[in-house]
């Protein structure tokens, strides 16, 4: 399963930060207007960092995540998928998010990764991240070989083989041109040990830099403050991407 609406990062809040936030609609380069969530720190960040959802979409638990992002000094912009399809209103529970994901392409994401990247260069970001969980996760690391002059891509629990005969990033690894985090869940019922390790062994043959990291025990979506049981691989893992994007920004 993926979040439920209710779910909030298992993040600590910073008290008194100072951010600002707004609801964005972004343009993809081939005309699709978008939603996007922005949160940025005041004093302003050379980092930036693109939120890829799980198969949901844009909703709180990723808003909230940019709020994260953006009280730890990086500015931050979650994007919607599904523009071309459902258009950019708000979503109750109801939305039939899977109707919507099975008429996504690996074309129109990265399109409207593209224009998440440069909204945040245009927001003076000189390194861009993308970090993203589940569906987005996958999405995260093939924007490695998107073109996009990304620092680093991270993704949590993402799906790394072929799927549906799209290429996956295993299939992608020597295409890819920035550093790969994958924080994967050792008791995921539908990503097994075999195809993290085959992705960790292509991202070594293709020379690029990389960690996958597998938590025992936790389940897929384990990067949620209901998992009281896994809030340490939570904080791990957090640690880690914060890390990551220090060390590559």
């Amino acid at each position: 399963m993926c979040f439920e609406l209710d779910s909030e990062p298992p993040i600590p809040v910073i008290s008194g930060a100072a951010v600002s936030h707004d609801d964005l609609t972004l343009e993809s380069a081939d005309g699709t207007q978008f939603a996007a969530f922005a949160a940025h720190p005041d004093k302003p960040s050379d980092v930036g960092i693109v939120i890829l959802p799980d198969v949901r979409g844009l909703y709180r638990f990723y808003e909230e995540l940019a709020l994260r992002f953006a009280e730890r000094g990086y500015g931050a912009v979650a994007i919607d998928y599904f523009a071309r399809t459902a258009g950019v209103a708000k979503r109750d529970e109801d939305f039939p998010y899977m109707e919507h994901v099975a008429q996504t392409t690996p074309e129109g994401v990265q399109a409207d990764i593209a224009a998440a990247v440069a909204y945040l260069r245009e927001h003076g970001a000189r390194s861009v991240f993308t970090v993203g969980y589940c569906y987005g996760g996958r999405n995260s690391w093939l924007a490695a070989a998107g073109g996009h002059g990304l620092a680093g891509a991270v993704g949590f629990y993402g799906m790394p083989a072929s799927r549906d005969g799209a290429p996956g990033p295993t299939d992608r690894a020597a295409e890819m041109e920035a550093p790969i985090l994958a924080l994967q869940a050792g008791d995921d019922q539908n990503i097994t040990a075999e195809q993290n390790a085959a992705f960790d062994e292509a991202l070594e043959a293709a020379g690029v830099e990389h960690e996958v990291v597998t938590y025992d025990g936790a389940p897929h979506s384990f990067f949620d403050r209901k998992q009281e049981e896994f809030a340490d691989a939570s904080e791990d893992a957090w640690r880690r991407v914060l890390e990551f994007i220090e060390r590559h920004g």
